[in-house]
């Protein structure tokens, strides 16, 4: 069995995330209130208690994200877990790159969520209100969606911003051009093409002065070599060096986010088992349709870690 550990990005968390690891295992507990410490703020009462539009804020969901995926690490370390022994890569989606790279030791906790805060509020402001969206594209593979963003653009930005999984990729950047390539997908014969609730457009060439507040975060931050490898989001390929990482996660905010060729890269390369560590079941639904022989499993409950915990000392 060869291993990678997924971490969830934004549209995964939900009021409640964390509550029962936290009652449950005072390892998790710990991890909240580092965060809340860091943040100072008492980032954990908004994932517990709401309200939801508050946690659905970019730099609320961010951090939160992230806190629940470190404190079920931290939990499955306290249950005898040695991630570089049991554990091939990692990769996270999106903000999920922060974390896997903190679950790698790349990162401690409190700069990671220093990070994530600094990231949603950069990439909140890099675009006023309304004039930037996103949409799904269903049913087209990547390089025609690829296609219709370009022919949607017409002197605006309209770009691929995620292709997480066969058939499904997502556009970000100037509402009216990301509305023209919503009407091109139908007509190139999308399945579906929706509109996203997103309050920004992410990973396209409109996040630039997020990228500079980012490269300017990053460089005061101190990033280790993870002790194991990071297939990054812009490479769909393993690094290492935490140099390369600095500039990898600079290059991000603004740059697609390759979750299917990552997904595939790791099965090529021998991963049989995806671990999604954190909230919800997004990855694991997208590892099924990526890699097909794979299993996936997502683990964000104490029954979960039990189980996975079973699994790899099996």
């Amino acid at each position: 069995m060869t291993i990678a550990f997924t971490f969830p990005g934004q549209g995964s968390q939900g009021v409640g995330m964390g509550k029962a690891l936290a009652d449950a295992f005072p390892e998790a507990k710990a991890v909240f209130d580092e965060v809340d410490e860091a943040l100072g703020q008492k980032l954990s009462d908004v994932m517990w208690t709401g309200p939801e539009e508050t946690l659905t804020l970019t730099a609320n969901a961010q951090p939160a994200l992230m806190a629940v995926s470190l404190a079920t690490m931290r939990v499955l370390e306290a249950r005898g877990l040695d991630l570089a022994g049991s554990v091939s890569f990692v990769a996270g989606h999106s903000l999920g790159e922060y974390s896997a790279l903190a679950a790698a030791g790349s990162l401690d906790i409190a700069t990671a969520a220093k990070l994530l805060r600094v990231r949603g509020d950069a990439m909140q402001d890099a675009v006023p209100a309304g004039q930037g969206a996103m949409a799904a594209l269903l049913g087209l593979e990547f390089d025609v969606a690829a296609e219709v963003a370009e022919a949607a653009a017409q002197g605006e930005v309209c770009q691929a911003a995620n292709d997480n999984a066969p058939g499904q990729v997502v556009v970000s950047g100037h509402l009216a051009a990301v509305e023209r390539a919503v009407e091109i997908a139908k007509a190139r014969g999308a399945r579906r093409a929706v509109m996203l609730p997103v309050s920004a457009p992410f990973h396209c060439s409109l996040m630039g002065p997020a990228a500079d507040k980012m490269a300017e975060a990053l460089a005061n931050a101190e990033i280790r070599s993870p002790a194991v490898p990071l297939v990054a989001n812009v490479l769909a390929r393993p690094i290492t060096d935490a140099n390369e990482i600095r500039d990898r996660l600079v290059q991000q905010v603004t740059g697609t986010v390759r979750w299917r060729e990552s997904i595939t890269w790791l099965a090529d390369n021998g991963v049989d088992t995806f671990v999604e560590v954190g909230t919800g079941k997004v990855l694991t639904g997208m590892v099924k349709r990526i890699a097909k022989e794979a299993t996936g499993m997502a683990v964000n409950s104490p029954e979960d870690i039990d189980a996975l915990m079973e699994k790899i000392s099996g």
